[in-house]
């Protein structure tokens, strides 16, 4: 399976081909941006498939980091997949943006208790714990919001990792998602859903406030 995996939930955008190839290893062609606010996607995808020597028809499944973390790159993300899915039907996957992290931080050595924690705005992180080794990992706290005292509370002698962690933990590591490891991680799902399912990893409440009535003036 070729899959395309789209990861721009935080700072470092990133587009990645992972396809296994005849000798059944694993290969991935990244393209990484960062600084700036513009987005610039298909330019990044096309310089993915290019890279990896592939066309766009030849791709079976666009994997989407569903985050938590920047809302507006969450949603041009699943805005991509969404497009690419009503023009050539091909199959999606959402995949979390804090698994992708993990796998990040286990691929490069780490291992123990860890802790991902993503900027979720209003003085709150958004927080998960895990257990890792080499070969292994294990949930031990799921997703949730919490504060910055809060991590420091139940932070013990494990390791803080994520985005911008350095911002509240100084001697925390930064790691951030990559598409390459969104990919990775989507070759072991078969949860594929149509575009319209695709959703931000948003734990807040969504609540809206309805505007007023127009005001009719009159003489």
């Amino acid at each position: 399976m070729k899959i395309l995996a789209i990861e721009f939930s935080s700072a470092q955008r990133s587009v990645a081909v992972v396809q296994k190839g005849r000798d059944n290893m694993l290969r991935a062609t990244e393209v990484i941006e960062t600084g700036g606010r513009a987005i610039r996607g298909l330019g990044a995808i096309e310089e993915s498939l290019r890279q990896a020597r592939i066309e766009l028809e030849q791709i079976d499944c666009i994997a989407v980091g569903l985050g938590p973390g920047s809302y507006t790159g969450i949603r041009a993300a699943i805005a991509l997949a969404q497009g690419w899915q009503l023009a050539r039907e091909v199959k999606l996957v959402g995949v979390s943006s804090a698994e992708a992290i993990v796998a990040q931080a286990q691929a490069d050595g780490l291992q123990g208790l860890v802790h991902v924690v993503v900027d979720a705005q209003r003085n709150e992180l958004y927080w998960a714990v895990y257990q890792m080794d080499r070969t292994t990992r294990r949930q031990v706290a799921p997703l949730r919001l919490a504060t910055v005292a809060d991590v420091r509370a139940s932070q013990g002698s494990g390791i803080i990792v994520g985005p911008e962690v350095t911002t509240w933990f100084p001697a925390g590591r930064i790691i951030t998602p990559r598409a390459a490891t969104v990919g990775e991680l989507a070759l072991y799902q078969r949860d594929f859903v149509s575009g319209d399912k695709l959703e931000p990893i948003y734990l807040r409440e969504i609540t809206f406030v309805k505007a007023p009535l127009p005001r009719i003036m009159t003489q």
